[in-house]
């Protein structure tokens, strides 16, 4: 649990000039709302904005109200409310757990019988367990960062996050296995429109909900046939998307940020020749039981970023102490490029991490058309 008064305390004493929060549950707890009371400068939601991410309900009411396309859905909170609005579902079945869960909160039943099993062993847990039961989308699905401040926004390049464990978009979901970013073959009017239909309307509702957002914005996009539509907002950024959004910056982050804190609509400068490639490599047994202890190997190599997270030290080696464990990232000038620069490298490795062998594999397949001439832009 974060403490926040702890950190409140310390951000006066050594006069911080800024804090920047990157997870979620500090968000959730209130740690801007105690920071701004203190007169301390910080980038984030209030709490009560925060809700967009820590209960999905609350991020559906908000959807609503400002007519902003998503998947149908129904909120339960009883196991017979929940059986109902499973058995009158179309198959697959979305079900959401309605607060936080690491990313990994949301799973997709091939049937409803499945769905049924599985969410009745959820009520003997928790008979008022809430959950969103919802449609399933079909689509190119993208994601959007966007950074708000009281009077300015900038929105990051377009990032494809890869959600599900195994190659092929197979496995249960995970926090995320890797992600590309930019994503050249979605055409600008599409991103143009997105933001339109999904991110102003939505910062519209929240003003007029008492809670206005500033912040960093995550919008999960799914391109249907019938426009795009949102999958779920987040407060923060994602992980491992970040990883190759933010190297994209070529001006200086604390300025964009102090900016947007201060009212100011910032000057960001992204770099436009290079794709950003990333893997997320994962402890055996993840998401279920990731083994513990294992040796994680440094990489220091041209062009080759390393980005660890589950990791701890034994000596002076690398060990595994979590889920996901590192983020190796590539750059090169194209996405094919790119992957096949980060898999030399990753399946040279000494240990036997586990990894998805097709990261940007739709960046690469429409590369490979735009070669063959078969090119075709969303």
């Amino acid at each position: 649990m974060t403490d926040i008064d702890a950190l409140r305390d310390f951000a006066t004493m050594t006069a911080i000039d800024l804090t920047f929060v990157g997870s979620e549950e500090p968000l959730i707890a209130g740690i801007v709302d105690e920071f701004q009371a203190a007169g301390l400068p910080i980038f984030g939601p209030t709490k009560a904005a925060a809700q967009l991410e820590g209960s999905k309900s609350f991020a559906k009411d908000r959807l609503a109200a400002a007519g902003i396309p998503t998947a149908t859905s129904v909120t339960v909170a009883s196991w017979p409310a929940a059986e109902r609005a499973i058995v009158t579902s179309e198959e697959p079945v979305v079900v959401k757990q309605d607060g936080l869960a690491a990313g990994k909160g949301v799973t997709i039943y091939a049937t409803r019988q499945e769905a049924l099993t599985a969410v009745n062993d959820l009520y003997q847990v928790d008979n008022q367990t809430k959950l969103v039961i919802e449609a399933y989308l079909r689509g190119v699905e993208f994601s959007i960062f966007s950074l708000v401040g009281p009077n300015g926004i900038v929105h990051t390049p377009v990032a494809q996050d890869h959600k599900r464990l195994l190659d092929g978009d197979l496995g249960p979901n995970t926090g995320g296995m890797g992600a590309y970013s930019p994503v050249r073959w979605l055409a600008d009017e599409v991103v143009v429109d997105a933001i339109d239909q999904l991110v102003g309307p939505l910062l519209t509702e929240m003003v007029a909900n008492h809670t206005p957002f500033t912040g960093v914005l995550y919008t999960g996009v799914m391109l249907t046939a019938q426009g795009p539509k949102v999958i779920e907002y987040n407060v923060r950024f994602g992980d491992p998307e970040t990883q190759v959004v933010l190297p994209q910056l070529e001006s200086d982050f604390y300025e964009l940020v102090l900016a947007l804190v201060r009212g100011q609509q910032p000057v960001a400068q992204w770099q436009t020749e290079d794709v950003y490639l990333g893997v997320v490599l994962a402890a055996p047994g993840y998401p279920v039981a990731p083994v513990q202890g294992m040796m994680v190997p440094t990489i220091s190599m041209p062009k080759i970023r390393s980005f660890y997270a589950g990791v701890g030290q034994n000596d002076d080696k690398l060990i595994t102490s979590g889920g996901r464990v590192a983020t190796i990232v590539a750059t090169a000038t194209s996405a094919t490029k790119a992957q096949a620069q980060v898999y030399s490298v990753l399946d040279a490795l000494p240990v036997k991490l586990h990894y998805r062998h097709d990261i940007g594999y739709q960046a690469v397949e429409k590369e490979n058309k735009v070669v063959s001439g078969d090119a075709n832009r969303y």
